[in-house]
């Protein structure tokens, strides 16, 4: 390796950081302008920055070509190469899969091949020449002097090379690779004429059992082709693990070459349709303008104002971002490999996947009840297929296979939510899968149901604490639905579970304790220490999940002063300077954890004890320090919009503290206004008035006109439209909710 190459391995390891100064905004009324596709892409967030439509089946996204955690959504800001675009990507999760069909234009410029990204073509770029907004992503491969362009359909991608004078153009398209978590296990290569290749690949990785059939079709006839199977050339079709193909032109200086790819999970049938219907044509430009359109109209659904452009880009950013998770998996024709392994079909609905269920269902599902009402009887009725395809809801599923990822049933909010919120799908079957979904002797369920409590034992993710609550909260939820459903029976045996919270709460260290299975608290504890009985997390962030029972907590805390130094000491007590903080411990303010989901409700239990103005304080420090305009501005992982739909909420001035209860909790708002677009032309506005960054506390809330006393306002109010006044203060204003009511957080609104 010469010189030049031993830098670029050097620029991937050690890297750099671009960073943005805050300006005034220009009045510019396309939203997606305010977008930078790029946060998250460095530090902990994990996003990618490519193209995709709104939950759109294809991410085209950019891959660096080389493993790692950072690396996980296939591309990492600090890195100086490109290896090639695939087709598909998760969105700031921490699993590494996916990579789906890599597509690499080359010439004879330049041949180099380095270890780290397994031999693969590759070229440097840099951050100067590439830029990225919803539904578009370009860059210029530096080695080759080649423009790449990118775009998207529902289910296409779409890519745009320019390339210079040169009789050894390529493009490689290689379903061998892989990386991270992923292997494939069954490719195929066809080439159908001079212009169109057809194929598929089926992988292993975090996804058991993924597949996707592609069609390839190119805007001009390749002059020849060269197919591999495991390196060896070969005639076509050819079938392997490891298949590629490398097309040959003969390029003029700035010659475009066009290449669509149609997918299904399902077969090819479905991925020629996928292009007959979505991408007829071969102008790129039009499909660039289509997507930016469909990213307009989604991102305008709320429309803010603010003079700080920092503020309304990290917003829009969100906004995006709250849209890239659940994708669909079925094919224009309704086909999509399912969680049993089998073609199944989507009658009536469209059918989601990738629902990370235990970050998702406690903000961006209830958002979606706001901002996606025609999406969420999709979204429910794909996870009622889960449960027809396997016996229960999905835990963490993706590509059609359970995952099993992190823990709980959190289907069963997300249903219940969308229950109660009056959206439309089969009450009785969503009620029998949630209740099959708890009564299932796997995920240690059986002696969570045995005890009362799920005990630890010698397993690296016990997660007993976690777990426990986890299992508490959604048994709670499916009481509610017993209740309205009038199973009386069923209500008070699940109401009964969701007390299960309170067999390990230790009344001596007022924590949430482990125990073993005679029913002995676990020694030695310390709180603060990340052990195998917390998901993610420490006791310190688990004490506060008890949603459903928030007024139970307080009193089994010792009442309102003393839940009031618990919770000062979450935000006060830092971790010492030799603590070991795993990998997803970020975002830490004191003991709270705002990388990681279950800390995300903690600073609106202030309410609950009649200190408003330490939740607003709260809420506003994590909007101003934990979200920035730089591709490191995300503090943890993204999680499929959970991170997104966090700040979207807080930042509007209000959360679902409990997800599955239709009300939401009063924080702080940080625009002097917003307007949510509803249906039927209804639209409801927020303002803050004397709103700046001294003024963060609220004085006053009138709704439609009437002052308020509440610290709540419900699912319904918002839907119904309307508008919510706060006025703005630079004090703490809590004499003036002392008489304030507040929900109950055992009971539906």
């Amino acid at each position: 390796m010469n010189l030049r190459y031993i830098y670029i391995v050097l620029l991937i390891l050690i890297g750099c950081k671009e960073k943005q100064e805050a300006t005034v905004i220009k009045p510019n009324p396309n939203l997606t302008d305010f977008v930078n596709t790029f946060i998250g892409t460095d530090g902990p967030g994990n996003t990618y920055p490519g193209a995709t439509v709104p939950y759109g089946m294809v991410q085209l996204s950019p891959d660096i070509g080389i493993p790692g955690w950072d690396r996980i959504a296939g591309y990492y800001y600090q890195d100086s190469i490109i290896s090639g675009f695939s087709h598909m990507h998760l969105t700031g999760t921490g699993a590494g899969d996916l990579y789906d069909i890599l597509v690499m234009p080359t010439n004879s410029r330049f041949s180099e091949r380095i270890k780290e990204n397994n031999f693969k073509p590759f070229s440097a770029f840099s951050h100067d020449r590439e830029s990225a907004s919803p539904g578009y992503y370009t860059v210029d491969l530096l080695d080759y002097g080649i423009k790449a362009e990118l775009t998207a359909t529902k289910h296409t991608g779409i890519h745009q090379y320019t390339f210079p004078q040169d009789e050894n153009s390529q493009i490689h398209i290689d379903l061998g690779y892989a990386m991270n978590w992923d292997r494939p296990t069954d490719t195929y290569i066809k080439v159908v004429d001079e212009h169109t290749i057809e194929g598929y690949r089926k992988s292993t990785g975090w996804a058991k059992d993924q597949r996707v059939y592609f069609v390839m079709e190119f805007s001009k006839d390749f002059d020849s082709y060269e197919l591999y199977n495991d390196s060896v050339k070969v005639a076509s079709p050819t079938k392997g693990t490891d298949t590629r193909i490398v097309v040959n032109y003969s390029t003029s200086n700035d010659e475009k070459i066009v290449v669509k790819t149609g997918v299904s999970s399902a077969n090819l049938e479905g991925a020629y349709k996928s292009i007959q219907t979505e991408a007829p044509h071969f102008n790129f430009n039009d499909y660039k303008e289509k997507a930016r359109n469909e990213w307009q109209k989604e991102l305008q659904k709320v429309v803010i104002e603010t003079d700080d452009l920092d503020e309304k880009t990290i917003f829009y950013t969100m906004m995006y971002q709250s849209m890239l998770a659940p994708t669909l998996l079925s094919d224009l024709n309704g086909n999509y490999k399912g969680a049993n392994d089998t073609i199944m079909k989507a009658e009536g609905f469209q059918r989601y996947d990738t629902f990370s269920l235990w970050d998702t269902f406690r903000a961006a599902h209830p958002l979606y009840t706001i901002i996606q009402p025609e999406r969420v009887p999709d979204f429910i009725k794909s996870l009622l297929a889960h449960y027809k395809e396997t016996g229960t809801l999905p835990v963490w599923s993706m590509q059609g296979n359970e995952t099993n990822m992190m823990i709980g049933y959190h289907a069963v909010p997300v249903i219940v939510d969308a229950y109660f919120k009056g959206f439309n799908f089969d009450a009785e079957l969503a009620y029998e899968a949630c209740k099959k979904s708890a009564m299932v002797d796997e995920r240690q369920i059986d002696q969570y149901k045995e005890l009362g409590y799920v005990p630890v034992d010698e397993h690296h993710e016990n997660w007993s604490v976690s777990k426990t609550v986890e299992y508490a909260y959604d048994d709670w939820c499916i009481a509610m639905f017993a209740k309205a459903l009038n199973k009386e029976d069923d209500y008070q045996y699940f109401l009964e579970r969701s007390e299960n919270w309170k067999n390990l709460h230790d009344d001596q260290t007022t924590f949430l304790r482990p125990k073993n299975k005679l029913g002995d608290f676990i020694t030695p504890f310390v709180a603060k220490d990340y052990s195998p009985y917390y998901c993610e997390s420490n006791a310190w962030h688990y004490y506060w999940f008890v949603p459903q029972d928030v007024e139970g907590l307080i009193q089994k805390t010792g009442g309102t002063e003393r839940f009031n130094q618990k919770l000062d000491s979450m935000f006060t007590y830092e971790p010492a300077p030799d603590d070991k903080l795993p990998i997803f411990s970020t975002g830490m303010i004191g003991q709270y954890a705002h990388g990681n989901e279950p800390s995300h409700h903690v600073a609106y239990l202030y309410n609950h004890i009649g200190k408003p103005s330490e939740t607003q304080k709260r809420v506003r420090q994590i909007l101003e320090t934990q979200y920035k305009n730089e591709p490191d501005g995300h503090c943890g992982n993204e999680d499929c919009g959970q991170m997104s739909s966090w700040y979207i909420f807080s930042s509007l001035g209000f959360y679902p503290v409990n997800p599955a209860q239709g009300v939401y909790a009063i924080g702080t708002p940080m625009f002097k206004e917003a307007t949510i677009q509803l249906p039927e032309e209804k639209a409801f506005t927020i303002k803050a008035i004397n709103l700046d960054k001294e003024h963060k506390y609220v004085k006053s809330i009138s709704l439609n006109g009437n002052k308020i006393n509440r610290l709540y306002i419900t699912h319904k109010e918002i839907m119904d439209g309307g508008s919510l006044i706060f006025e703005m203060t630079d004090v703490p204003t809590d004499d003036s909710f002392k008489t304030a009511e507040l929900p109950l957080t055992n009971k539906i609104y």
